[in-house]
């Protein structure tokens, strides 16, 4: 049941000086997002030393936590309770409080989350029993190392192919606001898991699925290894933005011009805006649990 040992990574060339091996640039899909959505963002996330103080946690992201978590540890219960309730009472008992308007508020989002989680999985029941759940993943290409971590790890028979399994990766959403049809096919995070995947595993992984827990939605993408090479290319370019970023902070720290700001309606919900002038200028914070009591949140903030 071998798959073919082709992968989309295999064939990437990079740039060497002869005789000299590349010096492996460490990052995540998240590092790689953060520079994209503000490069001073990620100048306070990933290179000021000490970070500065982020403001504390938001409900929505407290509400993502809780839920990961229970869906995680869902799967550690015996087989005979792996039942909506019992993913319910995970819920429940590893809520985390922190971001919320108070008690009762809190209280509102525990039920709400628990009984989406429940009814997430009465719509969607799982029939096998994963190949990881918060897996850690990795991929090495043209000096890059990406790690990431999977959600969920499935293997699944292949529709194409009878009788011969390949991997899916699964992420959860818990955000309030409906994913839109192309979430799953332009996620450069799904792709960069799926190509690691395929790597690590020696096995085919190109669906990507995006399970939206409110609704029960699950938005699948299936790629090609000409599109998952892409997604690598797009990966490698944005790396090689940060690292002259990176060596230009090093030679004139904050004054370094790639890592300005890029003010934006996201400013408002920047977990460092307290430090950012431009930023404060794009209008008021948003409250702790704004993601939470409307869909205005964007969707790049949300769990």
């Amino acid at each position: 049941m071998a798959e073919p040992a082709a992968d989309p990574v295999a064939g990437s060339s990079a740039l060497e000086l002869p005789g000299m091996p590349p010096r492996l640039y460490l990052a995540s899909p998240s590092r790689l997002l953060s520079w994209l959505t503000c490069p001073r963002q990620y100048r306070f996330a990933y290179l000021d030393r000490p970070r500065p103080t982020a403001r504390p946690q938001r409900a929505h992201t407290s509400l993502g936590i809780s839920v990961h978590n229970a869906l995680r540890d869902w799967w550690t219960l015996d087989p005979a309770r792996r039942t909506p309730g019992e993913a319910a009472a995970l819920v429940r008992s590893g809520w985390i409080p922190v971001g919320y308007r108070d008690e009762g508020h809190s209280a509102h989002w525990r039920e709400r989350a628990a009984a989406e989680a429940a009814a997430y999985l009465a719509a969607n029941p799982p029939t096998d029993e994963p190949v990881g759940t918060e897996r850690t993943v990795a991929v090495k290409l043209d000096g890059l190392a990406l790690t990431g971590r999977v959600d969920r790890l499935d293997a699944r028979l292949r529709t194409d192919d009878p009788g011969r399994y390949e991997l899916v990766v699964v992420d959860y959403k818990t955000s309030r606001r409906p994913l839109h049809p192309d979430d799953a096919r332009t996620s450069l995070p799904l792709a960069l898991y799926a190509a690691a995947v395929w790597r690590m595993f020696r096995r085919r992984c190109v669906r990507v699925e995006l399970h939206h827990v409110p609704t029960g939605a699950v938005l699948a993408h299936e790629h090609t290894e000409e599109s998952l090479r892409r997604k690598l290319a797009e990966a490698t370019s944005i790396a090689s933005d940060l690292r002259k970023a990176d060596a230009q902070y090093a030679e004139q720290g904050v004054d370094a011009p790639l890592l300005g700001p890029s003010p934006s309606p996201l400013c408002r919900w920047c977990d460092y805006r307290a430090h950012c002038p431009d930023g404060q200028q794009m209008g008021p914070e948003q409250s702790s649990w704004a993601a939470l009591d409307s869909d205005d949140a964007p969707a790049s903030w949300e769990e």
